[in-house]
């Protein structure tokens, strides 16, 4: 039998080839590991905040002064939470909070579809200049704009009403709504409308029946998106109440540190924050589908 003979040259390349596709065949699995490595940081960098809020709210008062650290409470104890929901206060300051986040998204997405079918759908003069001062509104902080709408609020006979936050909620809420759904009616394709007004439809009912059922992903997003930020808001609901019947849940939560005169009840509220936290979580979940496809759906033009 004949053999090949081969060259040192040969040789030299041949292991630099296998070395290669030894260094290859690793690359995915390292790949892979990092990749997990980053996400299993990322859930434990998210998420342990609001476990430490449900282990600090089931533990004793007594062991929450502890300087040592424990992932999980010695003996399981529900008088935090027997507290908070048995406390009259609170439960008006949630009901308030339901109130006041509700009707904020209501009209927020109510006015602001048809703002926003008006910028993306409608040519008019200065719709460029409009559309970009209106996002402009999103980038001042709440402060900045804060004696401003006092003194509006006040002056309209809203301070220390629930009425008074829905209107302060929607100079952060309806903007961003107007900016989301006015790229959502620009992206979808013209003919779906001209075809609704050759079949004797107005313009309002092109609106209602083709366009805004379209719209469903770019509407859930933005109002539970409104809904959060309505019902986590601190600054306006601190400042345009003064009565514990029209508090907002956050607001009740951090007069719960005034109660006691030598300690903060720390048990008390992480409990209330725990129940403050869990509508939104189940509406996250709910609507988590519809959310990633508004999130995506009006980034790409049809």
């Amino acid at each position: 039998m004949a053999t090949i003979a081969t060259t040192p040259k040969a040789r030299i390349e041949e292991k630099a080839a296998y070395r290669v596709a030894r260094r290859r065949s690793w690359f995915p699995t390292v790949q892979r590991v990092i990749f997990w490595i980053i996400v299993a940081f990322i859930i434990v960098y998210t998420l342990f905040p609001f476990y430490w809020a449900i282990v600090s709210s089931l533990r004793e008062t007594k062991e929450l002064t502890d300087t040592s650290v424990k992932y999980w409470p010695t003996h399981i104890d529900w008088s935090h939470f027997h507290f908070v929901l048995t406390n009259g206060d609170f439960l008006v300051s949630l009901r308030n909070s339901a109130i006041v986040a509700v009707s904020t998204t209501l009209l927020s997405l109510v006015l602001g579809a048809l703002a926003a079918y008006a910028f993306g759908r409608m040519r008019f003069r200065g719709k460029t200049v409009s559309l970009y001062l209106i996002l402009s509104m999103t980038m001042f902080p709440q402060i900045a704009i804060l004696g401003s709408l006092f003194t509006f609020i006040t002056s309209a006979h809203l301070y220390n009403r629930l009425g008074g936050l829905v209107v302060a909620y929607l100079t952060f809420t309806l903007p961003f709504t107007v900016w989301v759904l006015a790229n959502f009616f620009k992206a979808m394709p013209g003919e779906l409308e001209e075809a609704a007004l050759v079949d004797g439809a107005s313009p309002l009912q092109a609106f209602v029946r083709i366009l805004l059922p379209l719209a469903a992903p770019g509407l859930v997003t933005t109002g539970l998106l409104a809904f959060i930020a309505a019902w986590n808001e601190f600054l306006y609901a601190l400042t345009f109440v003064n009565d514990t019947q029209h508090y907002t849940s956050i607001v009740a939560i951090a007069s719960f540190s005034g109660n006691t005169q030598y300690e903060v009840p720390w048990g008390n509220i992480m409990a209330a924050s725990v129940i403050v936290t869990i509508p939104l979580v189940i509406g996250v979940l709910i609507f988590q589908r519809k959310i990633i496809g508004g999130l995506t759906a009006g980034a790409v033009k049809g």
